[in-house]
């Protein structure tokens, strides 16, 4: 047997240490509150570097003398674990909205955008050196490209400036449209009409190169109408938790089954063979991704109202989640077989349990030394005035 399988209960000692599991009468009454919810968002952030990883271990795409195996299950299933961090995202901000006086004002794009963004571009420019290192030659219109992120240096750096354009988009429908309903319905309507816009753009041919610019950003708006009908959802859903436990292990399993099947079938990469009806096509996909990966993340809060989760350590990741996502990809891209896929990495560590130990690590650390950045970037915005109530501000997750 291979000594990577030693992960998987590894990470199910990771999660249930210290957890609690409710009798059948009884509920976790902090499932939507600010620790729980950061926890589940350090443990996702966990599940995502072995993502990456996988991705370069255990990918059928890879060439055959590089493959290991062994985390194969975490190869396809990224978009499913972003899709957690756009509903907390959401969620936080509507929460933070209804509960800190004067939130949506001058100082939302500075204390909300800025230091994402920010943070995202200083990541970003740690891979400029190493792509000049490791022998990419580029040109000044390159290192401009690569300088601005108009062409990503960081290849997971995507993230930031999606969740950076819809925090916009809400900052701007609450704000200046006063039915909050309205609001929510218009930050809905963009949600949609981006991704039906992106599913028109070819791989690599623009900014938006692939459809993880776009597969998981759906939960951003249903965070949103959670944590505005969160007192009337809730409550409904105790009385008749059995039957919606039911649902969602069926939703889940058909939405594994079509997603499987839209992703063979169908494919975002119609444009690779000419397909006459690639935009389609990358439509039928795109409903798959959005179903299975909103039956996985209802299935997974529908488990958290029976099982209150966390420990010293996720607590510590819920942190770091936004730095540990961003710059565990560097170490990830250094010592495995090929820099950011084209360029001989600094040291390629052909073992794999040593492999994701050294980026566990070093994504630790560099994270760490990243959380006390970002506190000086969260300052420009100046100090916020205290809110209305405790609040479950989760925006600034990941």
């Amino acid at each position: 047997m291979k000594l990577i399988y030693i992960v998987y209960p590894i990470l199910l000692v990771v999660l249930f240490w210290g957890a609690k599991f409710f009798k059948p009468r009884e509920f976790n009454e902090e499932a939507f509150s600010l620790r729980q919810m950061k926890v589940i968002q350090g443990f996702v952030a966990l599940l995502i570097m072995f993502h990456h990883l996988g991705q370069k271990t255990s990918a059928s795409w890879i060439d055959k003398k590089y493959y290991i195996g062994g985390l194969d299950m975490f190869v396809e299933i990224g978009f499913v674990l972003v899709t957690f961090f756009t509903f907390c995202s959401g969620y936080g901000l509507y929460k933070s909205f209804k509960s800190k006086p004067d939130y949506l004002n001058k100082r939302f794009i500075l204390k909300r955008i800025f230091p994402v963004v920010a943070l995202g571009y200083i990541v970003a420019w740690l891979y400029l050196p190493c792509r000049y290192l490791l022998g990419e030659k580029f040109d000044w219109k390159q290192f401009f490209y690569y300088l601005t992120e108009i062409k990503l240096c960081n290849p997971n750096g995507w993230y930031v400036f999606i969740i950076a354009i819809f925090y916009l988009c809400f900052f701007l429908a609450f704000k200046f449209i006063r039915n909050e309903k309205i609001a929510l319905l218009a930050v809905f309507i963009f949600t949609v009409a981006y991704q039906l816009f992106c599913t028109t753009i070819n791989h690599n041919e623009w900014w938006i190169t692939g459809e993880w610019w776009f597969n998981s950003i759906h939960l951003f708006v249903v965070g949103i109408f959670f944590a505005m009908f969160e007192d009337r959802i809730v409550p409904h859903i105790k009385k008749y938790y059995i039957v919606y436990l039911i649902i969602g292990i069926a939703l889940v399993l058909g939405g594994h089954k079509f997603w499987q099947y839209a992703r063979s079938a169908f494919s975002y990469y119609g444009e690779n063979w000419k397909a006459p009806d690639t935009v389609f096509r990358r439509r039928i996909t795109l409903a798959g991704d959005i179903w299975f990966s909103s039956a996985v993340t209802f299935l997974s809060f529908l488990l958290s109202m029976k099982i209150r989760v966390g420990n010293r350590f996720l607590d510590f990741m819920g942190k770091i989640t936004l730095e540990f996502y961003l710059i565990h990809g560097l170490f990830v891209e250094l010592f495995c077989f090929a820099f950011v896929g084209q360029l001989k990495s600094l040291y390629y560590i052909k073992n794999q349990l040593l492999f994701v130990a050294v980026v566990f690590v070093l994504g630790i650390i560099g994270a760490y030394l990243l959380s006390m950045l970002t506190k000086k970037l969260k300052s420009i915005g100046g100090k916020e005035r205290q809110p209305k109530a405790a609040v479950k501000d989760l925006s600034e997750g990941a």
